[in-house]
């Protein structure tokens, strides 16, 4: 069993005493749907989560009042990726969406797809995005294309811009554009206020929609690379500027659920908080924090995708509790659609409801198996109850580096993986001790579902075609 960390338990265990005896009669309203999603935080980057020297009590009252997930996996470990898989139920490659779109990309999602902005536009609902989109910057790709009513953000990681101190040279970036709708309104120079204005732009949306279901979506640009705080929390972690920034995060979930509450919305309205990858590890003390897991981002171990998850909605779900069986980004889409009532995509995803999960009516994942692609569409691994299996695969590491500082990156060393991994994570969770030869049986189930998986989605690596991929959309028809 996944030893979670004491200061969660001791929120959990007093939360739900306090809330054993209340029974909230469920609201007939169309429930409210929030999703904040942060760039790049490691796992333990929230108190909860077992952070050392981060404060983060506005994220701590969440845990408390919500429902912890422990074994929630981002869909890649990587920036595009992973964000399509949030908003599709589908895996990203699938979709045909890999890696981080930048500005000289001419692709994007597909208008053929169905995010969850469209399907709770069916719904009645009223939807809004503040922050980064990074799914395609042309006008055809924009968040106002694809089912969101409003738009205050950036199309694409905000380190695309011409002062990245590696890559502004050698991609020739341009200006690194802000949006209203699908007006750029500036051209950012610093970003130090980015975070405030987004929080905000949120918390008038609420006001503004009291009246009405609606589905806020509040991707921050931060912490990913470069950083940038305020003035008011700037020197106020013991962590250094990461820490100022996850603490000016963690403000920014109070302001919105006490706009909840001032507005009536807390019980009827589902919040959830999580991130979209794990930290950028070479970047020293700019980078988070994903112990005890190994790795970060771009990688598909434990600290590439599994991250910090709290989900909050006093109507339905019991205050306190905390849950170890894996569900994946991919899951939420379905789940919200089952809550909600509305009617699932057309064409075929990936996801499945882990409503009965999070109500506590299952002890199940709602998932056999999950599939660790990255790079192009390369699946080197698979979660399976509580094993893990690494396929051999290529992958980068920070170990035995000099990691960067201040904001420049180290430089990271590659490792062949050269035969196949297995790792049993209820006990291992740092993934140390491969038990691949004393459980063949397993090894062997987790290959047959592997292959079954590439069957439709394919594997790159092996250069085997999936019968069940689709395109992206792409600017007047033209070649990646």
């Amino acid at each position: 069993m996944l030893r979670i960390i004491p200061l969660l338990l001791a929120i959990g265990v007093i939360t739900s005493c306090q809330n054993k005896e209340k029974h909230v009669q469920k609201n007939t309203a169309a429930p409210n749907i929030v999703i904040i999603l942060t760039d790049d935080q490691g796992y333990q980057d929230v108190g909860v989560f077992g952070s050392p020297n981060i404060k983060t009590p506005h994220l701590d009252q969440m845990a408390g009042e919500g429902v912890v997930l422990t074994s929630y996996y981002a869909a890649q470990a990587v920036c595009s990726a992973s964000r399509a898989a949030l908003l599709t139920g589908c895996y990203p490659n699938r979709i045909g969406i890999h890696n981080a779109l930048g500005p000289g990309n001419t692709h994007g999602i597909n208008t053929s797809e169905t995010t969850l902005a469209e399907m709770l536009k069916e719904k009645g609902y009223k939807t809004a995005i503040y922050g980064k989109w990074h799914l395609g910057h042309h006008q055809k790709f924009l968040p106002t294309r694809h089912g969101f009513d409003e738009w205050f953000g950036i199309p694409y990681s905000n380190d695309m811009w011409p002062y990245h101190p590696q890559q502004g040279p050698i991609f020739n970036f341009p200006d690194l554009p802000l949006y209203e709708n699908e007006t750029v309104i500036d051209t950012l120079v610093e970003q130090s206020q980015l975070t405030a204005q987004i929080t905000e732009r949120s918390v008038d949306f609420i006001n503004r929609n009291k009246d009405k279901p609606f589905f806020l979506y509040v991707p921050h640009p931060q912490p990913h690379v470069p950083l940038f705080v305020s003035d008011k929390f700037k020197g106020k972690s013991e962590r250094g500027l990461y820490g100022d920034v996850i603490m000016e995060i963690d403000w920014s979930v109070g302001q919105i659920m006490e706009a909840l509450k001032k507005n009536g919305l807390e019980e009827n309205t589902m919040v959830i908080f999580t991130s979209d990858n794990g930290p950028w590890l070479s970047y020293g003390n700019h980078a988070g924090s994903a112990l005890p897991l190994r790795e970060g981002k771009g990688t598909a171990w434990e600290g590439g995708q599994r991250e910090p998850f709290i989900i909050k909605y006093p109507d339905s779900l019991e205050a306190g509790k905390v849950i170890e069986k894996p569900i994946m980004a991919i899951d939420l889409l379905p789940t919200i659609a089952e809550l909600t009532g509305a009617t699932l995509p057309e064409k075929t995803i990936d996801g499945k409801s882990s409503w009965k999960l999070l109500k506590g009516e299952s002890d199940e994942s709602p998932q056999e198996a999950y599939f660790f692609y990255y790079r192009v569409n390369e699946l080197f691994g698979v979660r399976y109850g509580k094993w893990k299996l690494y396929f051999p695969h290529r992958y980068r590491t920070m170990d035995g580096q000099e990691p960067g500082k201040d904001g420049q990156p180290g430089q990271y060393r590659y490792v062949e993986l050269d035969e196949i991994e297995l790792y049993d994570l209820s006990t291992d969770i740092s993934e140390t001790n491969n038990v691949a030869a004393e459980n063949p049986e397993v090894v062997e189930k987790i290959r047959l579902l592997a292959n079954d998986m590439r069957s439709k989605l394919g594997d790159s690596l092996l250069e085997l075609e999936g019968s069940e991929t689709r395109e992206p959309g792409r600017l007047d028809g033209k070649a990646l």
